[in-house]
């Protein structure tokens, strides 16, 4: 439909127009909007992560039902810990970078509500005309070229009657909700991974530690093996595989050293600092306790809680209104338009009463055909939901997923320390009576080098069963956790 201008003569003047008009769109705008209401997927009716019991050993026990704290990683009670922690909080480029993303989402909601808004602007122009004989046909009138001024404010409004931009604008506030929940979700994922460069710097300077102890009982050995061997007691064999032992020892250390120093370097950079630049504290197993109280929630409330599933919830929500905007689109528009201006052929004679000239302009279109690409774009918006609402079933799926195996890790892993635990025992007792027969007479000293040395590879198996425990407890605190902060 063309726009239509209204006589200046018969039009009753802008100042008493516009506030009818404005009142008249107010009132067609606030209409219901079109498309779905979103509404919260229900929460998982389950209430265990496993088949099997849950975790409950004399170490550490379930506390199902209660809530982690945002702070989890205090339960290790390691000052180190905390603060190295903090300083990644402050200092990490990638959750830096994931602030200024929310940031930006939120200016885009602002912008979307604007658009509601009806839109003024102040506009002026000078133009330079010459009018030919197209504008009077064949004629003696000449009109010689001239100037023109213009100045004077704007209005226009597009009337939200059937809410696609109101859908618009609840899509957008669902997409900074997303990138709310993702920052959220970038917190628990670096508070995750400083825990865990630690947990393995303490773990391999340990294993360090007991492979040292292990090559020095393998030295002594060499040694006796050698000193028997001048007094024809040991064969050139021995004294080959006495080394051989030695050597496959020391293989150990460079891989154990390597791991400590990627640990460190990975920790540098989630501090925000170059690994030439930064030096870890001295994080070691001794100086970090084991959670032995587990809160573990519910999994219909871990679903409101975990940033991940709350993000994929959000994503859903803005999926929704996409359906609500492509339907709108196949609804007629309107938009209202307004400008009074100030006309005159000199600048001096502006904003006078001979000046004045205003218009209004009411303008509806409809679609009718458009090759069905409006409701191709509709039914690619219901798709899209969708596939939005199985992600987001995914999503809970997964995070299930990694509860049950953080809970059953534990359980094994309990179960892993335990049998070490007794094999360092035995080795312990084998090597006590190893040394009473020594001092009896009844055995001789390699042998108790021997027992020495099983002694020390038991507690290197021992070390490894504890840090992968400490490692799980961590995943598992990982997986229940919220972010540590609440707002940004």
């Amino acid at each position: 439909m063309s726009a239509q201008t209204y006589p200046v003569k018969t039009a009753p003047p802008m100042k008493n127009i516009a506030p009818v008009m404005l009142c008249i769109a107010a009132l067609l705008s606030s209409c219901a909007p079109v498309g779905p209401d979103f509404k919260s997927p229900q929460p998982p009716a389950e209430k265990n992560y496993t088949q099997g019991k849950e975790l409950l050993t004399p170490a550490q026990h379930l506390s199902l039902g209660s809530q982690l704290k945002r702070d989890w990683w205090r339960l290790y009670a390691s000052d180190a810990l905390n603060n190295t922690i903090n300083q990644a909080l402050a200092h990490n480029y990638s959750i830096a970078a994931a602030q200024q993303t929310l940031a930006a989402t939120e200016e885009a909601v602002t912008s979307a509500h604007g658009e509601l808004m009806p839109q003024v602007a102040l506009n002026g122009q000078v133009a330079r005309t010459k009018n030919g004989v197209a504008l009077f046909g064949p004629s003696n009138i000449k009109i010689p070229p001239f100037t023109a001024y213009e100045a004077g404010p704007s209005l226009s409004w597009t009337l939200d009657i059937f809410g696609g931009q109101r859908r618009a604008t609840e899509r957008q506030k669902a997409l900074a909700q997303y990138q709310y929940y993702k920052l959220d979700a970038a917190y628990v994922e670096l508070t995750g991974n400083v825990v865990a460069e630690a947990l393995d710097i303490a773990s391999a300077k340990a294993e360090t530690n007991t492979v040292l102890k292990i090559i020095g009982e393998d030295k002594k050995t060499l040694r006796l093996v050698e000193t028997a061997y001048k007094a024809g007691a040991e064969t050139k064999v021995d004294i080959l595989a006495a080394k051989s032992q030695l050597e496959n020892n020391r293989a150990l250390l460079p891989p154990l050293r390597q791991r400590i120093a990627v640990a460190e370097h990975a920790l540098a950079v989630l501090v925000g600092q170059p690994p030439g630049n930064w030096t870890p504290p001295a994080f070691t197993l001794k100086s970090l306790i084991l959670p032995q109280e587990l809160p573990v929630s519910l999994p219909s409330q871990m679903a409101h809680e975990r940033p991940d599933i709350l993000a994929a919830e959000a994503n859903l929500h803005a999926a929704s209104a996409a359906v609500g905007v492509a339907t709108a689109n196949m609804y007629p528009h309107i938009t209202l338009s307004a400008t009074t201006l100030q006309e005159a052929l000199v600048p001096g004679q502006l904003f006078n009463g001979t000046a004045n000239a205003w218009n209004m302009i009411g303008g509806v279109g409809a679609p009718i055909f458009n090759g069905g690409s409006l409701s191709a774009q509709k039914r690619a918006a219901v798709d899209a939901y969708n596939a939005a609402l199985l992600q987001y079933k995914q999503t809970v799926l997964v995070a299930f997923e990694q509860v049950a195996d953080a809970l059953t890790g534990l359980g094994h892993d309990n179960e892993l320390v335990t049998a070490q635990q007794r094999a360092y025992n035995t080795a312990h007792a084998a090597l006590s009576l190893t040394r009473k027969s020594y001092q009896a007479g009844e055995t001789n000293l390699l042998r108790v080098q021997d027992s020495e040395r099983q002694l020390a590879e038991a507690e290197l198996g021992l070390i490894r069963a504890q840090s992968r425990r400490y490692q799980d407890t961590a995943k598992l605190f990982v997986a229940l956790a919220r972010a540590p902060v609440t707002r940004y």
